[in-house]
C-alpha cells in the first residue's frame, strides 16, 4: 500500500518523514509523540476484542512485543518508509530506531489527518501477523528472569536507573539489571517499566545463549 495515497494533507506526512539537521528539534518529533498514543489504543482495542477470554494481566503482556523498537523498525520497512525519510544522512534510513519512531510519526499524522478508524484500515494488516505468531500471552521478560533466577539457585534479579533523560513529560530511562552471580544487561525506554522489561529481555537472552 502506498502511504503517499493515503494522505489528504501531504504536508502532514512530510513532517512525519523529516528528520532533523544539525542538531535542531526533528519535525516528526510531536507526532511521533502522538502516534505512540494512538498506536497503543489501536494495539489494546484489537487484542480486547481478539482475546475475548484473557485476564486483565494476560492481555497486559502481549502489547510490548508488538510495539517494541525491533518490531516498529520491521514493520516500517515492510511499509515502505525508508524510502520516504527525508534526510542527508542515508545511514538513518537503516537506523532501527529511527524507523520505529518514523513509523509512530507516520501513524499520528493518519490520525490527525483522517482520524482513527483510518489508521485501524491501514496498520492493524501489519501487525496482525506478529499477534497471530504468538497465539498464547507471552510470559513478561521481568517474571520469565525471576523464574529463571529461582530455577538455578540464584538471587533475585536486582533492577537500577542508569539514567533518566528527556524531560518531566516525555521522560526517558536507562536500566540496569543484574543476578550476581550470572550476568547483568541494560534496557531503555519510554517508561521505567518498558526500560526495566527490555533490560531483564536482555539478560534473559544471554543467560539462554
Amino acid at each position: 500500500m502506498d502511504i503517499q495515497s493515503l494522505f489528504k494533507d501531504k504536508t502532514c506526512l512530510t513532517t512525519a518523514l523529516t528528520l532533523s539537521h544539525h542538531g535542531k528539534s526533528a519535525p516528526y518529533e510531536r507526532l511521533e509523540f502522538l502516534g505512540d498514543r494512538v498506536l497503543g489504543l489501536v494495539i489494546a482495542e484489537y487484542l480486547y476484542r481478539k482475546f475475548p477470554k484473557e485476564k486483565e494481566g494476560e492481555l497486559a503482556r502481549r502489547p510490548s512485543a508488538l510495539v517494541r523498537e525491533e518490531t516498529l523498525a520491521e514493520i516500517a520497512i515492510d511499509m515502505g518508509i525508508p524510502s520516504l525519510i527525508k534526510t542527508k544522512e542515508d545511514e538513518l534510513r537503516s537506523n532501527p530506531s529511527i524507523l520505529s519512531d518514523v513509523c509512530e510519526a507516520v501513524l499520528g499524522a493518519l490520525y490527525l489527518d483522517q482520524g482513527i478508524q483510518k489508521v485501524k484500515e491501514f496498520m492493524l494488516p501489519f501487525w496482525i501477523p506478529y499477534v497471530e505468531a504468538n497465539k498464547e500471552a507471552p510470559k513478561d521478560a521481568k517474571s520469565a528472569l525471576q523464574e529463571w533466577a529461582q530455577k538455578h539457585a540464584f538471587d533475585l534479579p536486582v533492577y537500577s536507573v542508569l539514567k533518566r533523560a528527556g524531560t518531566d513529560h516525555e521522560p526517558y530511562f536507562f536500566m540496569q539489571v543484574e543476578i550476581m552471580g550470572a550476568g547483568l544487561a541494560h534496557g531503555e525506554g519510554k517508561s521505567k517499566k518498558i526500560a526495566e522489561q527490555n533490560a531483564a529481555d536482555n539478560l534473559l537472552k544471554q543467560l539462554e545463549k
